[in-house]
């Protein structure tokens, strides 16, 4: 597999989900990613090009991971690295609270050796709660609140794509470019989620560990092995899991809102000595199409 990084230059601030429309985070998944690229794909006419293509696993994506300037960070891994050196309390805290890690602090990480002197998260960007109003006809306008992120000048998202040959690349980056257009997350009725993309220097350091053999395997995305995978896959892992949820946003799908129906995912940052190929599930639930959740797993050594 070949690779290449796509940075998110927003234009605009972001509202990405957290359960609550006056919260916001500042990175989203790549099942997010896959859903909006598939709504994408639906409008060009190539949404079967584009669900065989990563079925098959000819193109995966990571979670949009944060940039700073020409820095990139990845998920911290969730291992436990005893210290060579015993810090200060501060920093015990401040390396607890980190979930992210530049890609050049990784070998560091890895043999005990990393020092922190402050969060290198610190002036990513803004939270702030917009104000903004419900106006209908006849009634009294309702105000509400939308949690929404800024990026600080040079900051943004990255997303790795994992490709096998350039007709896939080619297919993800007419579909990302089609993405920045109409935006991701919420409220992009409003303005919100626009961003100008860019193909991304690849990092040496980066992409040999994408290409790395070694024992150990960092999770970049969101994933859930098969049920023929997971009893293998648990064998020497240390992971995390995470509730993927959320509504159907088709008018084709029922007269009404309705959820998907939960799944239980691998976070990025996991680490597993067994590989899998994991899949897209059908997360619909009475609704009159299948609704896909992508859960296909994209790896680097460590």
């Amino acid at each position: 597999m070949k690779y290449s990084i796509y940075k998110l230059e927003f234009q605009t601030g972001v509202h990405l989900g957290m359960g609550m429309l006056n919260e916001s985070e500042y990175t989203f998944r790549a099942d997010q990613l896959f859903s909006a690229l598939y709504i994408e794909a639906l409008k060009l006419k190539c949404e079967k090009e584009f669900y065989d293509c990563v079925k098959r696993g000819k193109l995966l994506f990571s979670d949009a991971f944060p940039y700073l300037g020409k820095t990139y960070m990845i998920p911290k891994p969730m291992l436990y690295v005893e210290p060579k050196v015993r810090g200060i309390s501060d920093q015990k805290k401040l390396f607890k609270k980190m979930k992210f890690i530049s890609i050049e602090q990784i070998e560091e990480f890895l043999n005990g050796t990393m020092n922190l002197s402050e969060d290198p998260m610190k002036n990513y960007g803004e939270y702030i709660q917009q104000s903004m109003a419900n106006v209908r006809r006849e009634e009294e306008t309702e105000p509400y609140r939308v949690g929404t992120f800024y990026f600080s000048k040079d900051n943004g998202l990255y997303v790795i794509v994992s490709y096998e040959s350039d007709t896939e690349r080619m297919l993800a980056e007419d579909l990302l470019e089609a993405l920045a257009y109409t935006g991701i997350g919420g409220k992009k009725s409003v303005g919100l989620g626009k961003f100008k993309l860019l193909k991304g220097k690849m990092s040496e350091c980066l992409l040999e560990h994408l290409n790395s053999n070694s024992k150990k395997k960092l999770l970049l995305s969101v994933a859930l092995p098969r049920d023929d995978e997971l009893d293998r896959v648990l064998k020497s892992s240390s992971y995390q899991l995470e509730k993927r949820s959320g509504f159907v946003a088709s008018s084709a799908y029922a007269d009404e809102w309705r959820k998907k129906k939960d799944l239980y995912v691998f976070a990025s940052g996991s680490c597993f000595v067994e590989l899998f190929e994991g899949d897209i599930y059908d997360v619909s639930d009475g609704g009159k199409h299948p609704v896909y959740r992508y859960a296909k797993p994209l790896f680097m050594g460590v």
